[in-house]
């Protein structure tokens, strides 16, 4: 026997919790585990972010392309700005366009920032029912960059609501995506609504 009986039993008593400290086998599978939600997690939000770049330039595109084509009219009526929606949703393809609101607005700038409606449509497709138009005559602001004083322009706003792939609708997960262009006329002083 020893000189100190009682270390002998507890090394014993120690020597699995020693085996336990040096053994490495499990460490791969804690260190994943611990880094596979942030992974995952930050896949997720490239993925998200990534279209929702993708589906701000189709609504980037969808505004101006609506301005450049009544742009480009001397003359326009309901049912040709009616029309317009159609264009937008088919330029937001393959992307959902169910929840949008569009409003065209005809101006007629008579200061370097300051101009007078002329005429408006609206639209909303979230709602079944035309987004409020702005009133004829009221004053409205352009941007000072637009360079228009005595010219008419074709303003176009388009706001599609974005929702995120990976979140449904009960979460709460959509994001507004907007964009306003401004055209000139291309033809003449003013374009005219006829039955506005």
């Amino acid at each position: 026997m020893g000189r100190f009986p009682g270390f002998s039993l507890a090394r014993r008593a120690l020597n699995p919790l020693h085996r336990l400290m040096i053994d490495r086998r499990g460490v791969g599978a804690v260190e994943f585990a611990i880094v596979a939600p942030l992974l995952i997690a930050a896949y997720i939000g490239a993925f998200e972010l990534s279209l929702g770049f993708s589906v701000a330039r189709k609504v980037a595109r969808a505004s101006s392309a609506v301005s450049d084509i009544v742009s480009q009219e001397q003359d326009v009526d309901k049912a040709f700005l009616d029309d317009m929606k159609n264009v937008a949703k088919n330029i937001l393809v393959p992307y959902d366009s169910s929840d949008y609101d569009l409003k065209i607005t005809g101006i007629e700038v008579t200061g370097t920032t300051e101009g007078k409606v002329v005429w408006s449509r609206g639209w909303s497709d979230a709602s079944e029912s035309a987004t409020v138009p702005y009133a004829v005559n009221s004053v409205t602001t352009v941007p000072a960059d637009l360079d228009a004083v005595n010219a008419f322009v074709i303003r176009t706003e388009l706001i599609v609501n974005h929702q995120l792939t990976l979140f449904g609708p009960e979460a709460g997960g959509t994001i507004p995506l907007s964009k306003t262009s401004y055209y000139r006329q291309r033809f003449g002083d003013t374009i005219k609504c006829t039955d506005c």
